[in-house]
């Protein structure tokens, strides 16, 4: 069956979308107000883009009545935020936080989680994450109803029972969103395929 988006609501694209591709990533993100509230929330359209530098996104939609998230503002504002990723036993604390709380408020108290400071930014990482991201913003790009922010990673931070050897990471299972509204996958059952070459292709097949 072909699907025309054009003939669809938004909101039947943005099911199709969120429910085709997928596994995603979520991107826990902390983010500092003016105030110095930390604001906590997550995000699913969001991955790495670049390594030389260390880019990632994240698109970020605006509320149901056309005002900015806070993370957005927050992101502008400061330059700076912390993506923090989820493993399953955040995922409570993950749901909470999703709520919509008032801008003055933390979603760190709802959750009852902890930060510590980061090392580039003033921003802090979540305590219980196993895994951070310390992000400076390098640019913003208005993508229809939704904005991309690309940050550069300053920093990580990972937890010393993940890290091996020549910086291979170990035993790390965050979860993933799949469809929306509310599915999600655990990253537990994995398999690993060496890649070959063109001449190991040819080897193989004559």
């Amino acid at each position: 069956m072909h699907i025309d988006p054009a003939l669809h609501s938004n909101m039947d694209n943005y099911k199709l979308l969120t429910n085709l591709v997928v596994p995603r990533p979520i991107a826990w993100v902390t983010s500092l107000n003016q105030t110095g509230v930390i604001n906590l929330a997550p995000f699913s359209f969001f991955n790495a883009v670049g390594s030389e530098p260390l880019y990632v996104v994240i698109s970020i939609g605006c509320r149901d009545d056309g005002t900015p998230k806070d993370t957005a503002l927050n992101i502008v504002t400061s330059g700076e935020f912390v993506v923090n990723l989820v493993t399953e036993d955040l995922f409570g604390a993950m749901n909470v936080s999703a709520a919509d709380f008032p801008p003055d408020q933390s979603e760190l108290t709802a959750a009852h989680l902890q930060t510590s400071p980061s090392v580039h930014v003033k921003v802090p990482r979540l305590t219980q994450a196993q895994a951070s991201l310390e992000c400076t913003l390098f640019k913003s790009l208005p993508l229809g109803a939704n904005t991309l922010y690309i940050g550069e990673v300053v920093m990580f931070y990972v937890a010393d029972h993940l890290l091996g050897p020549r910086m291979h990471i170990n035993n790390f299972v965050p979860i993933g969103r799949l469809g929306s509204p509310s599915v999600y996958c655990r990253t537990t059952d994995r398999f690993d395929v060496p890649r070959i070459t063109y001449a190991q292709w040819q080897k193989d097949n004559t």
